[in-house]
C-alpha cells in the first residue's frame, strides 16, 4: 500500500516550515550566539569528520538498550505475576507505587556513589526509569483481561502455565507494548540527563561539553536534534509493533 500524502507530505511540510522560521528568527534577532540551521548542519558534519558523531550515538544507544532490556526482563515477568496473583499484588504494589514517583534524576548521586563515573551508572538509572512503568503497565494489562477469554480457555482444559502462554500473555501484550513505548521515551530522556553528569561520552555529554568548551551552541543544538531524531526512530519502531495483526485481538472494543 502506497503512503498517502498526509503520512509523509504534511510532516515534511511542517519540518521545512519550522526550519524556515528558525532561520528567519535568528536573522531577525541579529544574534551571533544562537546558530542557524546551516551552522547546526555544519556542526554535525564536523562531529562526523572528527569521529565523534558515531561514537556518541553508539554510546547513548548502548546504555539505553542495556538498561531498557534489563527492565524488560524484570518488569514484564514481575507485572504478569502481580497482575495474576492478588496476594502478590497486595504485598508488593505499595512498595512499587512508593518508588515509582521518584525521579530517576534524583538517583544520580547514589548511582555515581555505587558505580562511579562509568556506563553502569546511566544503565542503572535507565533501568529504574523503565522498570516501574513496564511493571505497572503489565500488571494493569493482566488485570484488565476480558474474562470471556479465560473462561473459554478453561472450558477447553487450558490451565496453569499453558494458560499463561496461550491466553494471558497474548491478551495482555497490546497494553504491555503501550507501556513499553512510554517507558522507552522516559529511558531516552534519562540517558541524556545521566550523560551530562555521570559519564564522559554520549549525546548528553556532547551537549554539556559543547556548552562549557567555548560555548559551541551549534554543537549544543546539533546534539538536541540528534536526540530528537533518534527518539523519533525508536518510537516509530515500537509503534510498528502495535500495528501487528497478532496483537489487536487483546484490545477491548
Amino acid at each position: 500500500m502506497k503512503p498517502r500524502f498526509g503520512d509523509v507530505g504534511l510532516p515534511l511540510l511542517v519540518a521545512v516550515t519550522a526550519i524556515a522560521l528558525w532561520y528567519l528568527a535568528v536573522r531577525w534577532s541579529g544574534t551571533d550566539i544562537f546558530p542557524t540551521p546551516s551552522q547546526v548542519l555544519a556542526g554535525i558534519v564536523e562531529l562526523a569528520q572528527r569521529g565523534l558523531l558515531l561514537k556518541y550515538v553508539v554510546a547513548s544507544l548502548f546504555r539505553v538498550s542495556s538498561g531498557f532490556l534489563l527492565a524488560l526482563a524484570v518488569g514484564v515477568p514481575a507485572g504478569l505475576l502481580l497482575g495474576w496473583f492478588g496476594l502478590a499484588y497486595q504485598a508488593f504494589n505499595p512498595v512499587i507505587q512508593l518508588l515509582r514517583p521518584i525521579s530517576p534524576i534524583a538517583w544520580i548521586p547514589l548511582a555515581i556513589l555505587w558505580f562511579g563515573v562509568s556506563d553502569l551508572a546511566p544503565i542503572f538509572l535507565i533501568f529504574l526509569a523503565s522498570v516501574f512503568p513496564i511493571t505497572t503497565a503489565t500488571t494493569a494489562a493482566v488485570q484488565n483481561i476480558q474474562t470471556v477469554h479465560l473462561r473459554a480457555a478453561r472450558n477447553f482444559g487450558v490451565t496453569g502455565l499453558e494458560l499463561f502462554k496461550k491466553v494471558v500473555f497474548p491478551a495482555a501484550l497490546p497494553q504491555i507494548i503501550t507501556g513499553v513505548r512510554l517507558a522507552l521515551g522516559v529511558a531516552w530522556l534519562v540517558v541524556v540527563a545521566a550523560e551530562m553528569i555521570a559519564v564522559n561520552s554520549g549525546l548528553g555529554y556532547l551537549i554539556i561539553d559543547a556548552r562549557n568548551a567555548g560555548k559551541r551552541y551549534d554543537l549544543v543544538v546539533a546534539g538536541m536534534l540528534l536526540i530528537g531524531f533518534i527518539g523519533l526512530i525508536l518510537d516509530l519502531g515500537v509503534r510498528r509493533l502495535q500495528g501487528l495483526e497478532e496483537l489487536r485481538w487483546g484490545f477491548n472494543r
